[in-house]
């Protein structure tokens, strides 16, 4: 599957109030995320990195007619990662491919991080490979699109806030317009 900009409304409008193992929305999380990445001053292509971060499980939630099992690593970030690819550069599709191993990095080398995760993070944390190794945390440092990846996922954990009044996704449409390829 291949997306265009006209199909991520469509999903997002479709799937986006789906709470899946959070206490938000779909879409009020993608927000939240988009919105920790402006105010932090971020270059566009990571403010829509962290708008659609998430879109994987989106996607998932498309192909298998909403029903999809949260207790199995469903690969969001690789998903999402691929049927963006025709839209955006890896300016984009970098973090977002790396945004579940950023979380696993920052569990690994900052204790309190783990701490600090929600439930659904905590729950999905096994189910995406643990801790890291010290091979994996090399390799993963040595990635190009490191610090985007380990800022995406600080914005996506804190992103998770019941009530927060952000921008709708509207807001972005002209962004991602003028990020796209």
């Amino acid at each position: 599957m291949t997306l265009a900009l006209d199909n991520i409304y469509e999903l997002f409008e479709k799937w986006g109030s789906n709470v899946y193992d959070e206490k938000i929305s779909q879409i009020d999380h993608a927000l939240q995320t988009a919105t920790l990445a402006e105010q932090s001053g971020s270059n566009d292509e990571l403010v829509i990195a962290a708008l659609l971060h998430d879109i994987g499980h989106l996607v998932h939630l498309q192909n298998e007619n909403g029903k999809v099992n949260i207790s199995v690593n469903d690969s969001h970030e690789a998903v999402g990662a691929r049927v963006l690819a025709n839209i955006f550069s890896p300016g984009v599709t970098a973090p977002i491919a790396l945004h579940v191993e950023a979380k696993r990095y920052l569990c690994t080398i900052e204790p309190e991080y783990f701490y600090s995760l929600s439930l659904g993070s905590v729950h999905s944390l096994e189910t995406q490979g643990g801790l890291m190794t010290p091979d994996e945390m090399q390799r993963f440092e040595n990635h190009p699109s490191f610090l985007a990846a380990v800022a995406l996922r600080r914005w996506d954990e804190g992103g998770k806030i019941t009530n927060l009044k952000v921008a709708p996704f509207a807001y972005y449409s002209e962004l991602m317009s003028k990020v796209a390829r």
